[in-house]
């Protein structure tokens, strides 16, 4: 079932990206994923349930991109940029990231998803609450605390490097209100990088 399940939110993502959401019918994401339209019900509960599960996917996909900037490799503040980087590029790329992000829900997507006692096990596991858009910030910067922390790294350094990581969030998600200049937002975080002293 975990194929089908796939298979029904790409083919989910693929409608909403075409048309708006109160316009995308339950019978036409099914045929498009190749299941019977009972089969969607049975995974999602209905349409509310496949938006939750969706939007879910989503905004795991957005952390699994943060998780990949920070395994990259390079020192703090490269390491810094990539998250900004795929913040920015998340976000300007996929309407329900930036709408995780921001906040800002717009006509063409679901509603922002509650969650509801699903009677339909699958949909179950959805049903913790999404992340708001401090909870994001939050998430990231710990994540790259925890990262970017070596076995040495002081109370002091852990909370100047919280404050960093929460800064270039921020700014990413800037850049997406208004699209920075040349250089793009790569060359606004290394404007924040400490210069070595001499």
């Amino acid at each position: 079932m975990a194929a089908a399940r796939e298979s029904l939110l790409d083919a989910a993502f693929a409608a909403l990206a075409r048309r708006p959401w109160s316009a995308v019918r339950m019978v036409e994401v099914a045929a498009a994923a190749g299941v019977s339209r009972q089969t969607l019900y049975n995974e999602f509960g209905g349409k509310d349930g496949l938006a939750r599960a969706l939007v879910r996917r989503e905004a795991d996909g957005y952390l699994a991109g943060v998780e990949r900037a920070l395994a990259a490799g390079g020192g703090t503040w490269e390491r810094l940029t990539a998250i900004a980087e795929w913040t920015a590029t998340a976000a300007r790329d996929n309407a329900l990231v930036r709408a995780l992000l921001t906040g800002c829900w717009s006509e063409r997507l679901p509603a922002p998803p509650r969650a509801s006692a699903s009677p339909v096990p699958a949909q179950r596991r959805a049903e913790k609450p999404l992340p708001s858009p401090p909870d994001l910030v939050r998430m990231v910067r710990d994540r790259a605390v925890t990262a970017l922390s070596g076995p040495g790294t002081g109370p002091a350094a852990t909370v100047e490097l919280a404050r960093s990581c929460e800064l270039v969030v921020r700014l990413a998600l800037s850049c997406v209100a208004a699209p920075p200049g040349r250089g793009g937002v790569a060359e606004l975080v290394r404007a924040l990088a400490p210069r070595p002293t001499v």
